[in-house]
């Protein structure tokens, strides 16, 4: 199935057409200043209508809600597309052992510890500072239609130079269409599911040539065998058609990626005392990306 009939085939959800027109109003609202639309977390897969099992990947976000601060620090406006309970952009601080960084004061109050105040406060204030600016839009998906939905109506509105496509969510390869799937839960008294999977189609030719065709395009490769990784990013490229494809190996992804391009390939290392400081790798790749943007819409002008 090509992604034409993927569309034709698979009604959008009833939440579509609104979230669409939240995204429409902010991008008006930011008319020729720089927006990325970062995608971010795994789709789930759903076998039967009324939901109860579900395929899955072991993405929880932490590439995407980390480039999404460092874009919004580097001047960006950010719509960022995650997945539902995932992680996001600056709450992903706040994540671990939340009730750790509290204290109860005299049996009547609680408080934040302090060092935990001045940890987060610098954080927190970010965050607000995005917001109150509109300058950070979130929308949470959790299946695969939903989020192939939302890519196609977002991108649809972000087919300008100053808009960045950075997909860095891990999409299914695979799915069940719906015509196949079971109304409701599968008993196990029924046996094991056979379950037919199906080739998830490719929507990046239809962002590259129809949606989105003037904006900067940024795919992700992940694989686990080093030596098919280039190759792979390679093929992408000449197969899209887009600026860039960053190739991450799954055993090395938080500390090294290859950013291929036409103009060849730079290799982005964190290095063990950059690591110890703090600093991410994902602040390397916006910074680097926001150099390339750049140059891509002076040579549009």
């Amino acid at each position: 199935m090509d992604w034409e009939s993927f569309y034709d085939t698979h009604p959008s959800p009833s939440t579509h057409e609104p979230t669409i027109c939240e995204v429409e109003n902010f991008v008006c609202s930011h008319e020729n200043e720089k927006i990325v639309f970062v995608t971010s977390g795994g789709t789930t897969v759903p076998i039967e209508h009324n939901t109860v099992r579900f395929v899955d990947n072991f993405s929880v976000g932490t590439r995407g809600s980390a480039s999404a601060e460092y874009f919004l620090q580097c001047g960006y406006c950010v719509i960022f597309l995650y997945r539902s309970n995932s992680l996001e952009p600056f709450v992903r601080h706040f994540n671990n052992s939340l009730l750790d960084k509290f204290e109860i004061v005299d049996n009547k109050s609680i408080q934040m510890k302090q060092s935990e105040f001045d940890t987060l406060y610098p954080v927190l204030k970010k965050f607000k500072d995005a917001k109150e600016a509109n300058r950070l839009l979130s929308i949470s998906f959790t299946t695969l239609i939903e989020y192939m939905w939302l890519v196609r109506g977002c991108c649809m509105l972000l087919d300008t130079k100053y808009c960045m496509l950075y997909f860095a969510a891990a999409v299914s390869d695979f799915y069940i269409p719906p015509s196949e799937m079971k109304e409701h839960k599968h008993q196990s008294n029924d046996g094991p599911p056979l379950i037919a999977l199906r080739l998830v189609p490719k929507v990046l030719p239809a962002v590259t040539h129809i949606w989105s065709p003037n904006a900067y395009i940024i795919s992700f490769k992940l694989e686990t065998d080093a030596e098919i990784l280039l190759e792979k990013c390679k093929s992408a490229l000449a197969k899209y058609k887009h600026q860039l494809v960053i190739g991450n190996l799954l055993s090395t992804r938080k500390h090294n990626v290859k950013l291929v391009s036409r103009d060849g390939i730079e290799d982005i290392t964190l290095s063990t005392a950059d690591s110890e400081t703090g600093l991410e790798i994902e602040y390397l790749i916006v910074t680097n990306l926001e150099a390339k943007h750049d140059a891509y819409i002076k040579s549009k002008q």
